[in-house]
């Protein structure tokens, strides 16, 4: 069983031990919280209700697409024509230095695409298709120019403390859009850095944390949900194993009467999720129902594309069928040398995908209420590192945005001349995550949970929308 259960007093933990473990899809409760439907939506909602948005969203649901490692935002889209003119000349803030580091322009030509007259490398045709559709953010800091540090706060808001990820967040903020799904889906999960805290719930309720599909490094065209299928229960006999488990609980009308134990409803409200997950979720994550056409779109069955392409197609079948929240990641972005070879080989697996995603996206009417996000935990330097590389830079570097209510072909903020720091529209992460909770309907200062005495919220005490960006 889950942690999770390992907290509730004896009694109960040997009770639902012995009542449900090792039945198949009822197993899933270890790793398949609640996912907040029934709370969200059913009248007979048990343990914690979500807040229900503050404002008329615009935004339904968001795809997070996670680029580990930070991409250099030098050669993909923040063009500098003066960074070229003085590439291989040292920096000037280090020229009277005994080893001044010398500055590197984009081995990539740049062009301007759309109405919009958007920058991009040629690293990224596909994406650049989409000018009019993008709004690129071109001026993020954070805090720390260490991966482990910038991508928990990138996730969590925090990187000194365990603290819920943005997934958690909105999820307890909103609740799903279907109550035979998950709410809150990490594919392809992230497990070097940060590990499970990219996608947890820290000390939200368990019901808000993320279901993982997939993790770093394995083939996600075998990624299966584990215990899914029941070996020895059919599904009415499962359904009367549930039915039996809500007696035992001492009928929900009582509970409910006499205050209650939400901590054992979540579990048995798991237990119904992982059952009713049984039939759609298989169905769901098997890609071979779409068609030819949409394998080409996205580079499924060939390479370099297909693994990529694999998981923003999922992303696409499970945002449509109503799940709030979806991550997927691609890794192999820190490019300290090899920059030339490695960023064409990265940009050639996700390019396409991420470009088709947008196009499935649109053509299905999805992307007016889907928000599209796309980075990384921080930027790269505008000078060279062991010839063919770029170091870590906090201090200016972008993100692409697309759908929800965010302004269409729009370029917000400026890095100086050499992308080296934000000199307009400086923001921080947490202005990036009150911006993402604005979208769909949620006041980051009013998004609260009690704990240890105190409220707590993602963006802590900071934090300022970004409402230049807002349609």
């Amino acid at each position: 069983m889950t942690s999770f259960v390992s907290t509730l007093p004896g009694s109960r933990r040997h009770w639902l031990k012995n009542t449900s473990c090792g039945f198949g899809a009822l197993a899933l409760a270890a790793m398949l919280p609640q996912s907040g439907a029934r709370a969200a939506f059913g009248e007979e909602a048990v343990g914690i209700v979500p807040t229900g948005p503050h404002f008329e969203p615009k935004a339904k649901r968001v795809i997070f697409v996670f680029l580990q490692g930070a991409p250099s935002h030098l050669d993909l889209v923040d063009y500098k024509p003066k960074l070229n003119e003085d590439s291989g000349k040292p920096e000037s803030s280090a020229a009277d230095s005994g080893n001044p580091r010398k500055y590197l322009g984009s081995p990539w030509k740049f062009a301007q695409h759309g109405q919009s007259g958007q920058w991009f490398s040629e690293l990224l045709p596909n994406v650049a298709t989409h000018a009019d559709r993008w709004c690129v953010v071109k001026s993020l800091t954070t805090d720390i120019p260490n991966h482990p540090q910038a991508v928990l706060q990138l996730h969590t808001g925090s990187h000194r403390f365990t603290r819920p990820s943005l997934g958690s967040w909105v999820l307890y903020g909103l609740g799903t859009e279907n109550q035979e799904l998950p709410g809150f889906v990490s594919i392809n999960a992230l497990t070097r850095v940060g590990g499970v805290q990219n996608y947890g719930n820290a000390f939200l309720p368990a019901q808000f944390q993320a279901t993982r599909i997939g993790n770093e490094g394995e083939d996600i065209s075998k990624a299966q949900l584990r215990h899914i299928h029941n070996a020895k229960l059919s599904s009415g006999s499962q359904r009367e194993q549930l039915a039996l488990l809500s007696t035992l609980h001492a009928n929900r009308d009582n509970a409910k009467a006499g205050g209650g134990d939400a901590e054992l409803d979540s579990i048995i409200d798991s237990y119904e999720l992982a059952f009713r997950m049984q039939d759609s979720a298989p169905r769901l994550l098997d890609i071979s129902t779409e068609s030819a056409a949409t394998h080409e779109l996205y580079g499924v069955g060939k390479q370099p594309t297909d693994h990529f392409g694999r998981q923003c197609l999922m992303a696409r079948r499970l945002s449509e069928s109503g799940v709030r929240f979806v991550e997927i990641t691609h890794t192999g972005w820190d490019h300290h040398n090899n920059l030339r070879q490695q960023m064409t080989e990265r940009t050639a697996e996700i390019d396409q995908p991420i470009a088709a995603l947008i196009t499935d996206l649109a053509q299905r009417d999805l992307l007016k209420d889907t928000l599209v996000v796309v980075g990384g935990e921080f930027g790269r330097t505008a000078t060279a590192q062991n010839d063919d590389g770029r170091d870590h830079s906090v201090s200016g570097f972008p993100m692409l945005l697309a759908g929800g209510c965010v302004k269409p072909g729009f370029s917000y903020g400026a890095t100086d001349e050499y992308g080296i720091k934000a000199v307009e529209g400086k923001s921080h992460i947490y202005d990036l995550q009150a911006t993402i909770l604005h979208t769909l309907g949620l006041d980051h200062q009013r998004l609260t949970y009690t704990y240890a005495g105190r409220p707590f919220r993602l963006t802590d005490v900071y934090g300022n929308v970004l409402n230049d960006i807002l349609s």
